[in-house]
């Protein structure tokens, strides 16, 4: 099917024009290219189009970017395969002429103030971020190859903590189709609009909705970046194959005021919708995907709490899903604590004798509780009265208890909180360093993305008990996690046994080098498990990158 495209949002297409004449006077052949649009008293121009899709995006003559309106998207099948938003040639062009005249490293160098710049992203690596993203738009082949090849150079790089900048200057980086996007303007529409997908077979979608990027927040549109840097992850690293991989964001709106300003942000500016809009919208969409990928394994990422537990809950038992924030983080914590044990000289059973104090009350925090709880009670023989009693759980209001005037309205983003909650009222708001000092944990968890939480005397208090200390700092990115393993080694003597959310570079303490891990869940079930047509996803299937 033959569709048209005016000139009137595009350059590229021929810049002749007829000017208005009686109809005796335009021949046959010049009618079948006049559309019946007139600027300035002249009809314009059309050209015949024979392409649709991703091939259309790929044709640099007859592409107009974010240049196509509604109407045309879908005659010409690339709906949801570009930003909901539009921006004509002229807006385009200054995008371009922006970068032509001072690249994005020079810019983030400008940026000083900026988040991810100021953990110690270097603008080098920005810089380093184009190159490998404009590799993957013209060879994807060479691109995973180079990734493969490379990993630990090139993943901070393509992921965290890199991405996190990315994802925040979105709209501005964006040059090429990659993924797919779904925004409220598309009810009722998105079981067609996933056949705008070129591939027939997809292993995996990771999806977000951009409302809690990393521990930047609300990031919008721009939340898309999370599910392409960890889809990229899966291929160099999983071994999935690129085809069948999809990334995706849900452009329901955004609540970041700064973003909705801007006016080159390409999502939906208007604020987020919330309560059953919000639902409907999810279910279409999961319906969508279930419809034409029926064994696609649909992966959750980086959901604000409200919604993350609860969609979790909803879907579970229906598709192939899982929660990466709340599942994943928690297997890959757990797994972590093993290897703990394993360097104190302890075996795994030994994690039920463990005090263990934990920052932050958020999705992350439930699913990492919840999940080494399950594995004390089940594996070990400890009641689950007994496996919560191990627990403690700070938030920004201190230490919870049961006397907590809110504890029930928490549980609505932290299932069965109130049995982890001390059940000593005294202690109630205690302070994490005061928490520590009276419950003298063995094992320090940071969910809480709050940079610097872990300060010097938190992290040498750690260090009175007789065993060296377990400090895992999980908050991304670099500038949100609660310390470095600088600071964690250097306040323990290099006692501690680290591990972080964010890449941090090996310490020598006295001349002794001591390797810092990361712990990240990066990895997707095995592929079997996902072949096979399992129906729930458990966390014990999610696996550590590493």
């Amino acid at each position: 099917m033959t569709s048209l495209m005016t000139s009137n949002v595009s350059s590229l297409v021929s810049k002749n024009v007829l000017k208005v004449a009686p109809a005796a006077a335009i021949n046959l052949d010049q009618k079948r290219f006049i559309t019946s649009k007139i600027v300035g008293g002249q009809y314009l121009k059309a050209e015949i189009v024979r392409k649709k899709g991703k091939n259309l995006l790929s044709d640099p003559l007859f592409n107009k970017g974010l240049g196509f309106p509604r109407s045309e998207r879908d005659r010409l099948g690339i709906r949801g395969l570009v930003p909901p938003s539009t921006l004509n040639m002229d807006e385009q062009g200054q995008v371009i002429i922006a970068e032509y005249e001072q690249g994005w490293a020079a810019r983030a160098e400008q940026e000083p103030d900026d988040e991810i710049i100021k953990s110690g992203v270097n603008p080098d690596n920005i810089r380093k971020w184009k190159v490998l993203q404009s590799v993957q738009d013209r060879n994807e082949t060479l691109f995973y190859r180079l990734l493969m090849d490379n990993f630990y150079e090139m993943a901070p790089i393509i992921y965290t903590p890199t991405v996190g900048w990315a994802c925040s200057h979105f709209s501005h980086l964006y040059r090429r189709p990659r993924g797919m996007y779904f925004c409220p303007y598309d009810k009722d529409e998105m079981a067609s609009m996933v056949y705008n997908w070129e591939s027939d077979q997809v292993d995996a979608v990771v999806v977000t909705d951009g409302s809690r990027v990393l521990g930047l927040g609300d990031l919008g549109v721009g939340g898309l970046g999370i599910s392409i840097g960890k889809l990229d992850l899966y291929v160099a690293a999983g071994g999935f194959h690129p085809r069948r991989v999809l990334p995706v964001v849900l452009d329901v709106g955004t609540n970041n005021e700064k973003l909705r300003a801007d006016p080159r942000y390409l999502g939906i500016k208007e604020r987020r919708i919330e309560g059953d809009e919000y639902f409907e919208l999810i279910d279409e969409f999961m319906a969508a995907i279930k419809l034409r990928w029926p064994r696609a394994l649909i992966q959750f990422e980086d959901f604000q709490s409200k919604y993350a537990i609860k969609l979790l809950q909803r879907y579970k038992k229906e598709y192939l899903m899982f929660n990466d924030d709340i599942q994943g983080t928690a297997a890959t914590v757990l797994a972590g604590l093993y290897g703990a044990m394993k360097v104190r000289g302890l075996a795994p059973e030994d994690l039920k004798n463990q005090k263990i104090l934990v920052a932050g009350a958020g999705s992350a925090g439930s699913g990492v509780i919840l999940t080494i709880r399950n594995a004390i009670n089940r594996r070990y023989g400890l009641s689950k009265k007994e496996a919560s009693s191990r627990f403690f759980i700070v938030d920004k209001d201190g230490l919870i208890s049961k006397s907590r005037s809110n504890l029930v309205e928490m549980e609505d983003e932290f299932y069965d909180l109130s049995s982890f909650a001390v059940d000593d009222v005294s202690m109630e708001g205690m302070s994490l360093l005061d928490t520590v000092r009276r419950v003298k944990p063995n094992i320090l968890i940071g969910l809480s993305a709050c940079g610097g939480l872990f300060s010097e005397e938190v992290l040498k208090a750690m260090n009175e008990n007789e065993a060296p200390p377990i400090i895992f700092p999980l908050s991304n990115p670099t500038s949100r996690s609660e310390c470095t393993a600088a600071q964690a080694q250097a306040a323990t003597g290099g006692r501690a046994i680290f591990a972080s959310g964010a890449p941090f570079p090996d310490v020598e303490i006295d001349g002794a080098k001591i390797a810092s891990s990361q712990c990240n869940n990066s990895s997707l079930p095995h592929e079997k498990t996902v072949v096979a047509g399992a129906r729930i996803v458990a966390s014990s299937q999610c696996n550590n990158r590493y």
